[in-house]
């Protein structure tokens, strides 16, 4: 017999078993989570290692941020994933087709934050972008933020490193992302995208999202987990050994003349370092929170961190199917720029 209230339609049978479980599962995981610092203080003590020595530090850090980082992946990619469930590509595209350059920039920007996709998926959504009419300042609006202020960002920022630092993050990773779009829209640059990709440009068509039950948006969670934590995981834990390294045997003294907010050149350093690298959020926040625990400045940790996600070597490369050499250079020029001036103004205002 249904318990629907009348003109109410009643929730699918499926979606109370999996309610029921999501709530077992959060319980589980809550209690895990206590327990991980003391568990981990407990392995090191059983070892013979001096905790207070190097290889002690190390392990330590290693043992309690390697579950505490993936449980806290696990939890917002979760979350995210139901969030993602009203979004698909082809409604992006419709949400940002046919927009005006400056609120384009901002919306593209905000759905930059929620929607699953990463700098590995440059060339798709470009060239989805492109042939729906979305213009090319705002398509990189979207590109900038995507990868760089993702919710993995957010959500390991502010459980590691606490709300100030998680929303100043936010605020100066949108600004950069739609000041970014909107100067490259400005200069009219579509005449050095590739050839074949100015020739796609056709009217965007409407796009009806599918209607989705709970239990859909808590299995499109599920399926975020297992694709987004399986993929990532493995930088994680590469990440989480550099922070593990760098805490336990990095002086302090060091960190903080290179990467300190009183060298000048530490800043556009930390960018000319990044580039090269390749990883994820994921991947990379271990490092941050490693560094600022040896006495790193937070406006050449982020500014290290902004350049990693948003300007690495790969991504560029995948891009460059799509855009002149010219073009290239314009995005990072524009966007490593901005990366100096909220590394800086980080260094200025939380110095």
């Amino acid at each position: 017999m249904s318990t629907a209230s009348p003109g109410r339609p009643a929730l699918p049978r499926a979606t109370g078993p999996r309610i029921a479980l999501l709530a077992g599962l959060l319980l589980l995981w809550a209690a895990v989570y206590a327990s991980l610092l003391p568990a981990a203080e407990w392995i090191v003590r059983q070892l013979p290692l001096d905790a207070e020595a190097p290889p002690g530090r190390a392990l330590a850090f290693f043992l309690y941020d390697t579950p505490k980082v993936l449980l806290l992946l696990t939890l917002v990619v979760f979350a995210m994933g139901v969030v993602r469930s009203f979004f698909s590509p082809e409604r992006t595209r419709a949400l940002l087709a046919g927009r005006r350059e400056g609120v384009g920039n901002v919306a593209a920007a905000g759905l930059g934050i929620v929607t699953p996709f990463c700098s590995c998926s440059a060339v798709p959504l470009f060239i989805g972008f492109v042939s729906a009419g979305v213009p090319l300042g705002v398509t990189f609006s979207f590109l900038i933020a995507a990868p760089m202020v993702n919710e993995v960002a957010l959500g390991l920022l502010f459980a590691l490193l606490g709300w100030q630092v998680a929303l100043a993050y936010l605020g100066f990773g949108l600004m950069l992302a739609i000041v970014a779009g909107a100067v490259i829209g400005r200069l009219k640059l579509e005449d050095w995208l590739e050839p074949w990709v100015r020739d796609l440009r056709v009217a965007p068509a409407a796009v009806e999202a599918p209607t989705l039950t709970l239990a859909d948006r808590i299995d499109a969670g599920r399926e975020a987990v297992v694709d987004i934590v399986g993929r990532v995981w493995p930088w994680v834990i590469a990440g989480i050994a550099v922070g593990a390294f760098i805490h336990g045997w990095v002086p302090e003294t060091l960190l903080a003349a290179i990467m300190g907010r009183d060298a000048w050149w530490s800043v556009p350093a930390a960018v000319a370092l990044g580039i090269p690298m390749y990883s994820n959020a994921a991947g990379i926040v271990p490092v941050v929170e490693a560094l600022l625990g040896k006495g790193a400045a937070l406006g050449t940790t982020l500014a290290f961190m902004m350049s990693v996600i948003a300007l690495s070597a790969p991504e560029l490369v995948i891009l460059r199917k799509v855009l002149t050499v010219r073009l290239i250079a314009v995005f990072v020029g524009v966007v490593g720029l901005g990366i100096l001036a909220v590394g800086y103004l980080f260094n200025a205002l939380f110095g």
